[in-house]
């Protein structure tokens, strides 16, 4: 490689002191005088940018979000792998992650501490009664993670009901069958959309910090624990909601398909409250040890 070729002897800029997460759709990432431009193309209400040719902060951001209709260059991919900015295709508003390269973080502090934190019961335990508190609002004092999923499964029937009634829908409890989808009613249908699509924006929260996506304190098995962990953060407060409120629509316009009413409803919410940046925060708050 020559040295200086498209800027890739330029000093690389500390996480701490980026801005975060960049969203581009419809239109083509590419390299140009050692650094990235975007060419944007035809746009939707949903774009932020209008059609144009716009100069992209290399390092002024830690992971670029590509969405629909976009492509990327084989030089700015590796402009992007120098300058340690991680790129994710993503869906509409970040409700699906399809791949994402893993980000390579200035230190490794995080995935550090929270391979150590899951590897201690005591700590493991301390950090799943943190995140049912930031959910509940109420510390439990109990010390097993089976007592914790009781109290919080009894919680969430209750919340079920009661976002079911503030929105109006008729809710006869949470059935589904994986190997009939659709056979469930609009409103658990809504929920297993919504909740992909917070899964997706945990996964790119979990990728942008570099963090281990299987070492979770509440989900064990699957692949993904930590972040169901974090996606859960957000049922109370974002998923329920969002499915509720798309259920209540298609119910009262049935031409409306279900599963593009609750994507578009949740990545609207997602995009709206800043939620990616905010599960970002709180990953390194909670693996830290300070207050979320």
């Amino acid at each position: 490689m020559l040295k200086g070729r498209l800027g890739l002897d330029s000093a690389k800029v500390p996480h701490a002191d980026r801005a975060g997460c960049l969203y581009l759709a419809r239109g083509a990432l590419t390299a140009r005088d050692g650094t990235l431009a975007f060419l944007q193309g035809e746009v939707t209400a949903a774009d932020a940018l209008d059609p144009g040719d716009y100069a992209i902060p290399l390092q002024g951001v830690s992971i670029i979000l590509l969405g629909p209709g976009s492509t990327v260059s084989h030089d700015a991919l590796r402009l992007l792998a120098h300058a340690r900015t991680a790129l994710a295709a993503v869906g509409e508003d970040g409700v699906r992650l399809y791949t994402a390269p893993p980000l390579i973080p200035d230190r490794s502090g995080l995935a550090r501490l929270q391979a150590r934190i899951w590897a201690d019961d005591d700590l493991r335990v301390m950090t799943a009664r943190r995140m049912y508190a930031l959910r509940l609002s109420e510390v439990f004092p109990h010390a097993d993670l089976n007592v914790l999923r009781g109290i919080e499964g009894a919680r969430m029937k209750e919340t079920y009901a009661l976002q079911a009634q503030r929105i109006g829908i008729r809710w006869q409890g949470r059935r589904y069958d994986r190997g009939a989808p659709m056979a469930a009613d609009l409103a658990n249908q809504a929920l297993n959309h919504a909740a992909s699509a917070v899964e997706a924006a945990a996964a790119i929260a979990v990728c942008a910090t570099a963090t281990i996506p299987q070492l979770g304190f509440i989900h064990e098995d699957p692949g993904q624990s930590f972040v169901l962990d974090i996606a859960d953060l957000y049922r109370d407060s974002l998923t329920i909601p969002c499915a509720f409120k798309a259920a209540k629509l298609v119910e009262e316009r049935p031409s409306e398909n279900i599963e593009r009413m609750t994507r578009r409803m949740t990545g609207a919410a997602l995009s709206r409250q800043g939620v990616i940046p905010e599960m970002i925060e709180r990953i390194k708050a909670l693996i830290e040890g300070r207050d979320p």
